[in-house]
């Protein structure tokens, strides 16, 4: 199926190739942040709530910078977006190493990296990538596009890992803010499937601020925008802290870089499905199981005794969850708006993930430093993936009267 379509596409083969890179590094390098948390706080005496914070604040500044760089890129193009916010990811990197304050720690890691992975991730790339391929494939190019930024959790955590035992953990971040750069490069090909050149050909009439006041009045996607708070809460909680939380269990490092890998590894398969079963299913319902999965894992996650098999096979079974959510999400937004302002329109959920995700970070260092244990987060979670099934029931998948009476 995937080599049919490419080979139909055309000259956009090459914009998804490049587009997948993209967001197979934009992804890799934030996944392995995990793997600094000890090496930070034991080199600065710091607990782990201060570099929780500084995690918590890029997530916060990634979801707020969002909103505005989707409407930037859908008024001005992808491309000169995604150049500055490289940028400011690499220097965000650079900056972090051998920090000695946690006012820097909170402005590298967290202002600058949360505002260059908002440039570089999906809510930008993704956009792009539907408009390429047509309405017909817009769920297999969204699966696709989010199974790459999974891949690179899977393919950079190990890197990262193996340069901070090589190098040290300063070194190694030298060495990743360098490499980001190579992003810019790979921006260039979207440059023809931005928001702007698509409202040049089709003419588009809708503004700004009418396409904001259209979505708030929207319940379905208010429902989308409180449900995918959950989503941020999962993921970010166990990217930031799943290595130490292994550690202090008494598992060895490469335990908890496996274990990011391996959730990265099994989502590229969980993405990729989810956008292609989203493209026939139901997407509310797709998004109803994953949420109900998610609780379940963590469930049997705690309840079962920890050795490395349950270690392994609950990072597996996450995996095939883990960013699962997104083609669903953002088709929705397709299908509800259409994809003049998909874009922005995209940040603003987005935003609701990325409070989710401040939650997360930031209450697993909170109360680790007060309490000792992560487990009040962990059943947190679970509570919380109940309740993001049943925001998602009452969503209703069908364009908004605007867009349905332009395209009859």
């Amino acid at each position: 199926m995937t080599r049919a379509i490419l080979k139909e596409n055309g000259p956009g083969v090459f914009l998804i190739g490049t587009a997948c890179l993209l967001l197979l590094m934009s992804f890799g390098y934030r996944s392995g942040f995990g793997l600094f948390v000890k090496p930070i706080t034991e080199a600065n005496g710091w607990g782990r709530e201060v570099i929780s914070l500084a995690l918590a604040i890029q997530n916060l500044c990634w979801g707020i910078v969002a909103v505005f760089a989707g409407a930037l890129a859908d008024r001005f193009g992808n491309v000169k977006v995604i150049v500055v916010s490289t940028v400011l990811y690499a220097l965000g990197m650079y900056l972090m190493a051998g920090v000695d304050s946690p006012w820097m720690l909170h402005t590298s890691a967290g202002v600058l990296v949360g505002a260059g992975v908002a440039g570089t991730s999906f809510g930008i790339v993704l956009p792009a990538m539907a408009r390429a391929v047509g309405e017909e494939r817009r769920q297999w190019a969204l699966g696709l596009g989010t199974a790459a930024g999974s891949l690179g959790q899977f393919a950079m955590v190990p890197i990262a890992q193996g340069l901070i035992t090589d190098f040290g953990w300063i070194n190694a971040l030298h060495i990743l803010s360098v490499s980001c750069l190579f992003m810019a490069l790979l921006a260039i090909p979207l440059a023809p499937y931005s928001g702007h050149a698509e409202s040049r050909q089709r003419g588009g009439d809708q503004s700004v601020p009418e396409a904001l006041r259209e979505a708030a009045g929207h319940r379905s996607y208010v429902l989308l925008v409180l449900g995918f708070f959950v989503c941020g809460f999962h993921v970010a909680f166990i990217t930031a802290h799943m290595p130490a939380f292994l550690s202090d269990a008494g598992f060895e490092d490469w335990v908890g870089a496996s274990s990011i890998s391996i959730i990265g590894l099994c989502n590229v398969v969980g993405a990729y499905m989810a956008g292609v079963w989203s493209g026939t299913f139901p997407k509310r319902y797709m998004l109803v199981i994953i949420y109900l999965g998610r609780a379940v894992a963590i469930s049997a996650f705690l309840l079962i005794p920890f050795s490395l098999v349950s270690v392994l096979t609950f990072s597996a079974v996450m995996g095939f969850l883990w960013l699962a959510t997104v083609p669903p999400t953002s088709g929705l937004v397709a299908v509800m708006f259409g994809t003049r302002y998909m874009a922005m329109l995209y940040g603003v959920v987005f935003f609701g993930h990325q409070l989710g995700s401040f939650s997360g970070v930031w209450l697993g260092g909170w109360l680790y430093d007060r309490t000792g244990s992560y487990d009040p987060v962990w059943w947190a979670g679970i509570v919380l993936g109940v309740v993001a099934a049943l925001v998602h029931w009452p969503i209703r998948e069908r364009p908004v009267a605007r867009l349905a009476a332009s395209n009859a």
